[in-house]
């Protein structure tokens, strides 16, 4: 019998946090939610904190399809956003730095002027 008093204490904990995973999700999709306004989400939090299973069971048949769709978006302007940091990090040297770099090279006489000029002909091309 322990073992099975064991299971169900595992089970229940799980079940609690699965619980407080849901109530946050809902929440939080509640707030974030472009598409309704103030009343609307005053209305859900209340019915959510008044009735918490029936507001969250509701919800998620009301909303549950848009709000996936809404973390779909979020998650896709947060890679992008990423990605345009990225490149905007990466690309710090610009076509003229490269080019001072290339005379610099030239004036101290490291690079020969068919040398330069191939090089600065790669550049502008």
């Amino acid at each position: 019998m322990p073992l099975l008093d064991l299971f169900w204490a595992m089970l229940w904990f799980f079940l609690f946090f699965a619980w407080i995973w849901l109530l946050i999700s809902v929440f939080g999709d509640i707030f974030r939610s472009d598409d309704m306004g103030g009343g609307a989400k005053a209305g859900w939090v209340i019915l959510v904190v008044l009735v918490p299973f029936f507001g969250v069971f509701v919800y998620l048949i009301a909303r549950g399809g848009s709000m996936a769709e809404r973390n779909m978006e979020r998650a896709a302007a947060g890679a992008q956003a990423q990605q345009e940091y990225i490149r905007q990090v990466a690309s710090t040297s610009s076509t003229a730095d490269e080019l001072t770099k290339l005379a610099d090279l030239h004036s101290r006489g490291l690079l020969t002027d068919d040398e330069f000029n191939a090089q600065k002909a790669a550049l502008l091309a």
